[in-house]
C-alpha cells in the first residue's frame, strides 16, 4: 500500500554555512565597521549580536537572504524581540523543527477533510499518510502545498 510522510526539517550544516557567510558579510561591510556586530549559532538558536535595533535589521535581511540561497525556507524562523543590555541590543531567532502536535493534528484534520480514500497517521513528529492509490497521495500533497500553514513541509519517504 503505498504511503509517504509529511515532516518539517531543514540541513542544520547548511543554517551553519549561511551562518558563517552572513558573518563573513557583516565584517566585512561598510555600516557595520566598528561594531561589535556577530551571529551566533547554537543548536536551535540563531543569537544577532549589535549596536542597535536598526543593525539587527539589518543582519536580519542578511541572514534571510544567505538562508534561501542556500535552500533553507526562513518560514522555520521563529523571530524574537530584540532585548537591549548596556550597550549591545540582542535578538533570538529559534529555528524550528518537526511537526508540533497542534500542526500535525491540523494536517490530519485537512485531509480528512478533503474526504479522499487516505488514511493519516500522527507518528512522533511526522505525519504518515497511507492510500491504495497513488493519484490520492499525490492529490494529498497538493493540497498541502495549496494551503497556507505556518511552517514549510516536506514530504518524505513515498513507498509504492
Amino acid at each position: 500500500m503505498p504511503s509517504f510522510d509529511i515532516i518539517s526539517e531543514f540541513d542544520k550544516h547548511e543554517v551553519k554555512n549561511a551562518v558563517d557567510q552572513a558573518n563573513k558579510e557583516v565584517a566585512t561591510r561598510f555600516d557595520f565597521k566598528g561594531s561589535d556586530s556577530s551571529f551566533e549559532l547554537t543548536d536551535d538558536k540563531l543569537i544577532m549580536v549589535s549596536e542597535s535595533t536598526f543593525q539587527l535589521q539589518q543582519m536580519f535581511s542578511i541572514v534571510c537572504s544567505k538562508l534561501s540561497r542556500r535552500g533553507v525556507d526562513i518560514a522555520c524562523m521563529d523571530v524574537g524581540d530584540a532585548k537591549g543590555s548596556g550597550k549591545m541590543m540582542r535578538q533570538e531567532i529559534t529555528l524550528k523543527q518537526g511537526l508540533d502536535t497542534p500542526l500535525a493534528k491540523k494536517i490530519v484534520k485537512l485531509i480528512k477533510d478533503k474526504k479522499l480514500k487516505v488514511q493519516a497517521a500522527i507518528t512522533g513528529d511526522k505525519v504518515r499518510v497511507t492510500g491504495k492509490k497513488r493519484d490520492d497521495l499525490q492529490e494529498v500533497i497538493q493540497m498541502l502545498r495549496d494551503e497556507k500553514l505556518e511552517r514549510p513541509l516536506q514530504y518524505d519517504n513515498f513507498r509504492d
